[in-house]
């Protein structure tokens, strides 16, 4: 077969096929179109929801920021001014009531948010305050089991003063001994023990004098080390 009619039948058999593809594309044009509009929709959903998460996120450390500042507020003192457009409350329970509505708005509101996590912390410290030991447990222990590491430890270490103000001690010890064998960066073993060890004083003075001394012989320059000194000291 000459050269020039080998070209002529691949060029018939190219025209042959893209007249086919064409024909193809004429018939599902359609489909074709559904189909990239649904990409098109999809990217502008993905995109959207970041940004909306983004704007969620923003939002709420702005209204958490504002929650600590009212629980950061100054007490009135009788007699003295309060400083204008700063929060002050006369007594530490009307604070802690009044940030206590601000942080349960905020961890509702924005629970899956890092700074709702934070917010229901805070939720659970105030109500503490407050006196209200059930909302608080409930609270701080939604908190403890959540997968932020440092977040959980520092509800767990208020968990277990929640505890030991309700005389459910063994609950608290617990706490401390898994904050100890576990510890993180929130929480050090040091200060799990010096709670711990706070706590056996009265009822097995022996076992707290040993967590004080394993304190000291750990990091003796370190302000935990200091503080298991003095409490040895005080109670020789």
């Amino acid at each position: 077969m000459r050269t020039q009619e080998r070209h002529q039948l691949k060029t018939d058999k190219f025209a042959e096929t893209t007249v086919e593809a064409y024909s193809w594309i004429a018939e599902h044009r359609d489909k074709i179109l559904l189909g990239l509009l649904a990409v098109v929709v999809l990217l502008a959903v993905v995109v959207g929801g970041y940004t909306w998460m983004q704007r969620r996120n923003t939002q709420a450390n702005v209204e958490l920021t504002e929650a600590l500042r009212v629980y950061r507020a100054a007490l009135t003192v009788p007699g003295m001014p309060a400083q204008p457009g700063e929060p002050s409350f006369a007594t530490a329970a009307e604070r802690a009531k009044a940030a206590n509505a601000e942080f349960r708005k905020i961890a509702d509101q924005y629970g899956r948010t890092s700074a709702g996590k934070v917010a229901r912390y805070f939720a659970g410290i105030t109500a503490d305050e407050m006196g209200d030991r059930a909302v608080a447990e409930r609270e701080l222990k939604q908190v403890a089991d959540s997968a932020d590491k440092e977040l959980a430890a520092l509800a767990k270490m208020a968990l277990a003063g929640v505890y030991r103000s309700s005389n459910r001690d063994q609950q608290a010890i617990d706490i401390y001994k898994g904050l100890i064998a576990d510890p993180t960066r929130s929480v050090g073993k040091s200060a799990a023990q010096l709670e711990l060890a706070a706590m056996l004083e009265t009822r097995q003075p022996g076992e707290a004098a040993k967590l004080y001394e394993e304190i000291r012989k750990e990091d003796p320059n370190s302000p935990a080390a200091q503080i298991a000194a003095s409490r040895l000291a005080s109670a020789r």
